[in-house]
């Protein structure tokens, strides 16, 4: 028995092979039958690779994956820690399993003169010295390598990503806790949900870690916890979007929605209570409350305003007295008040009497 073309571990590990005997001088020709089991073993033809495998394509005969990219997020300025990767750990495999032999790992490109360090034996990767300006370094990129101890030149390669963030002190808000929705039934498939008159219901998040207050990493979803989710869905610009033929009139749904911030992982929480309105029926212009709160903002405004008013025009109205006070002190002296108490020279001054000592007429 001769074999012909070389076996593959990694498509079948054992082979059976029947042998068959036949007589060829006899008018009877017995034949008889052996089977042989061939067991194949692992030879060290395959490069390392690193997990978890993207697979790309597999056959009876081959089995190709792409490697992952690890990312984190590190803050602006950290420094001296252990970075935790998604996926992750980093960590890589022989490609002939049944060998698994050792390996060990090095960074080839983006070290930075020591900021980042790895471990050759486990792979962990420590950020040495921290970031100084994320906005000169938003993002860092390392290759690394895996590769045999026993035979360096089987290796595989993979890409690390390092996103720097600015240093979160605030967590989002919304800018209300409970939200009111409206939405007409109908045939449409979907259809936005509305708000207090008529206007679109919109969900506004605030991050006060940004100058504008508007952070563009923040994810809404709705909690999987809450009912009649499946009647809903949020964008993620904010809008709520209900699948109108699956509603009934008169239906009230109360949704929780959360807003996450992608990079810090804080989130935020708010309610939605939906009402289903008949066909025509009009949409509220809002509650007495918030009317009576609308209309309290604007008498505050409007009198605020009168009193910003009535000062200036205090103002110019003493400014005006003042002008003319000094203007009339000029031109009319007897109306000063130096001449009520004699000091001016047109006024007489009348001799004093001496009580005491009377002088005698001569």
């Amino acid at each position: 028995m001769m074999l012909v073309k070389p076996l593959d571990y990694e498509t079948k590990t054992q082979l059976n092979v029947t042998i068959y005997a036949t007589e060829m001088n006899t008018p009877e020709q017995f034949m008889t039958s052996i089977t042989v089991t061939i067991d194949v073993t692992d030879g060290d033809d395959q490069y390392p690779q690193f997990l978890p495998c993207t697979l790309l394509f597999q056959d009876q005969s081959s089995r190709i994956c792409a490697n992952p990219v690890y990312s984190v997020n590190v803050t602006e300025g950290e420094q001296d820690i252990v970075l935790d990767f998604s996926p992750g750990p980093i960590h890589a495999v022989d490609g002939d399993r049944s060998l698994s032999s050792p390996l060990n790992y090095t960074i080839l490109s983006g070290a930075d003169n020591g900021r980042f360090l790895m471990d050759k034996v486990t792979g962990e990767v420590r950020l040495t010295r921290g970031v100084e300006d994320r906005l000169l370094t938003p993002t860092l990129r390392l290759r690394i390598m895996a590769y045999q101890r026993d035979d360096p030149r089987k290796y595989s390669v993979a890409t690390v990503l390092i996103r720097v963030l600015a240093v979160n002190r605030f967590p989002p808000q919304f800018d209300r806790a409970a939200y009111r929705g409206f939405v007409m039934e109908g045939n449409s498939p979907v259809s936005l949900v509305n708000t207090y008159g008529n206007t679109v219901l919109m969900l506004h998040v605030q991050d006060q870690d940004f100058s504008d207050g508007v952070n563009h990493r923040i994810q809404f979803f709705l909690n999987p916890t809450s009912e009649h989710t499946q009647f809903y869905h949020v964008t993620q610009d904010g809008l709520l979007i209900a699948r109108t033929n699956e509603l009934m009139p008169s239906q009230k749904h109360m949704l929780e929605v959360v807003a996450l911030d992608q990079e810090s992982g804080e989130t935020a929480q708010a309610s939605i209570l939906v009402q289903v309105l008949y066909d025509g029926q009009e949409v509220p212009q809002g509650p007495l409350g918030e009317v009576g709160r609308m209309n309290a903002c604007r008498l505050g405004k409007a009198v605020g305003l009168c009193c910003v008013l009535m000062s200036i025009l205090m103002c110019i109205l003493w400014a005006m007295m003042h002008l003319l006070r000094r203007h009339w002190g000029k031109s009319e002296p007897s109306d000063r008040g130096c001449v009520a108490q004699g000091k001016h020279p047109n006024v007489v001054r009348r001799p004093s009497l001496n009580l005491k000592n009377p002088s005698r007429p001569r």
